[in-house]
């Protein structure tokens, strides 16, 4: 395969998929996709919630509410910009 057509495939994945990232995404941005991917597994997958319920000695429903509720900012606050 040529650089072009790799190129052009990578681009289209990273316009089709937000998680992917771009040659400009930031180590903030980049770590708040992998929590926000990793928590809605975690929600979406009965088997998971059922085992961190059992953990936290808490009902299924309020685990998924908490794991929801943390995917607002996973990560903290975002990083103040640096003016260019």
């Amino acid at each position: 395969m040529d650089r072009l057509s790799i190129n052009s495939q990578i681009e289209h994945l990273q316009s089709k998929y937000v998680g992917t990232g771009h040659a400009d995404t930031i180590k903030y941005e980049w770590l708040t996709n992998v929590h926000r991917d990793s928590l809605a597994s975690f929600a979406g997958h009965n088997s998971l919630l059922s085992y961190m319920s059992v953990a936290e000695n808490e009902c299924k429903a309020r685990v998924k509410y908490n794991l929801i509720e943390k995917m607002l900012q996973p990560c903290g606050p975002p990083p103040e910009r640096e003016e260019q």
